[in-house]
């Protein structure tokens, strides 16, 4: 009972570190444009600045995880504080310096950049401390966090409308606070093997062909992860577009982004028993072929009914990937790999979303959102195919 107790304590402040991660995610993210609109930036500076805090930030993910695979005075905790502080205090700059375009452009693009950064770190710490002990149910606490942002996104914009974009600093002053707080009390259990000075030996592999070739599946599902999410990010970028498409409006973006995120929470809080049944290769694998379906249907979509029905592929595309790649990862891996193989999924994600911006609005201009829905189609069918090669015909992991 005692154990159990204990086990639910670690899940509740995991879970609280998720959801104010998902809420000042949804404000910094999905607000991204609405704040920089506000203080005078035009589109082209938006796409040119979230473009640039992309790419930095899938650059320097596996960068820092790399220093933190090396079990050195930096660690996931650590780069965790760090991260909140950084946010925390360029919130407040940006609360005061509303006019002075650079002074905006330099500090949002580096609290954009730095909260996508620690996402993987997040995932990593959850695992590190399992290992270590501690009875996190990871599944359970990312599908809240994908719950707070759902909420966050359902009530900020009546906010924003009523009150200015004042409000989203005020809410990443507020919930970074918070993450501090919670990271500097979330203190790691000393496991057995620390306490007995038994760390593993085996060396890291910090270069991507080093890494490449030690896990040869993963390399490869990475390039499909990249396609997915080409096709993902196409959908969420432009979704008003294809809403308006369809007859609806802002509220109906409201309703279908909330049904999205929402339905993230069983999958996600039930993955722990789903991959005793099914292993998490396969759930990739499976998770690639719902992305597939969820952006199809959208090209034969007639009326909202049928939008609805392809933001709900997200209970077995997003929902199911994000668990299962993690769990991949902590399984497949050496522990000196771990970080950089959770940020590696990350900065593929970051890419895929990279490459839509750079492609799906210059196709959408031009020839329009059936062009650029089929597009899309065709590459996530494409990363479909290179995931089911990667991970049923390839090695997991290179013979010693």
């Amino acid at each position: 009972m005692e154990e159990n107790s204990k086990g639910g304590l670690w899940t509740l402040r995991y879970t609280l570190m998720n959801a104010t991660y998902f809420v000042a995610f949804c404000t910094i993210h999905a607000c991204a444009a609405v704040f920089l609109l506000d203080r005078g930036f035009s589109n082209t500076e938006v796409g040119i600045l979230l473009a640039l805090s992309n790419i930095v930030s899938a650059v320097f993910q596996p960068f820092i995880a790399g220093i933190i695979d090396k079990k050195g005075a930096l660690t996931n905790r650590r780069f965790i504080m760090i991260s909140v502080i950084v946010i925390l205090i360029g919130s407040v700059v940006l609360l005061f310096v509303k006019d002075i375009k650079v002074v905006v452009f330099a500090v949002f693009a580096l609290i954009y950049m730095i909260q996508f950064a620690y996402q993987p770190v997040m995932t990593a710490l959850c695992f590190e401390y399992q290992k270590a002990g501690s009875r996190i149910n990871y599944g359970l606490a990312r599908g809240i966090g994908s719950a707070s942002f759902a909420f966050t996104a359902f009530f900020i914009g009546r906010f924003v409308e009523s009150n200015g974009v004042t409000v989203l600093l005020i809410v990443n002053i507020i919930t970074m606070a918070l993450s501090f707080v919670l990271a500097l009390t979330f203190v790691k259990p000393q496991s057995s093997e620390e306490n007995s000075g038994e760390i593993s030996g085996k060396a890291a592999h910090n270069g991507l062909i080093s890494f490449s070739k030690a896990y040869p599946a993963f390399a490869l599902y990475l390039v499909a992860t990249v396609c997915f999410y080409f096709a993902h990010n196409m959908i969420n970028d432009f979704m008003i577009q294809i809403i308006r498409s369809l007859g609806g409006g802002e509220t109906e973006l409201g309703y279908a982004n909330f049904l999205q995120a929402i339905l993230e929470l069983p999958v996600m809080a039930l993955i722990g028993f789903v991959l005793k049944k099914i292993s998490s290769n396969k759930l990739l694998i499976m998770s690639g072929f719902a992305f597939l379906i969820k952006i199809v249907i959208l090209i034969f979509a007639t009326n909202m009914a049928m939008m609805y029905l392809s933001q709900s592929c997200q209970l077995f595309a997003y929902a199911v990937f994000i668990p299962a790649a993690a769990y991949y990862v902590s399984t497949t891996m050496d522990e000196s790999d771990q970080v950089k193989g959770q940020a590696y999924v990350t900065s593929a994600i970051t890419l895929g979303g990279v490459f839509s911006n750079l492609i799906s609005g210059v196709i959408l201009d031009h020839y329009g959102i059936k062009v650029m829905l089929i597009t899309g189609t065709v590459v996530c069918a494409v990363g479909a195919v290179i995931g089911t090669v990667a991970m049923k015909s390839m090695k997991h992991r290179a013979s010693s």
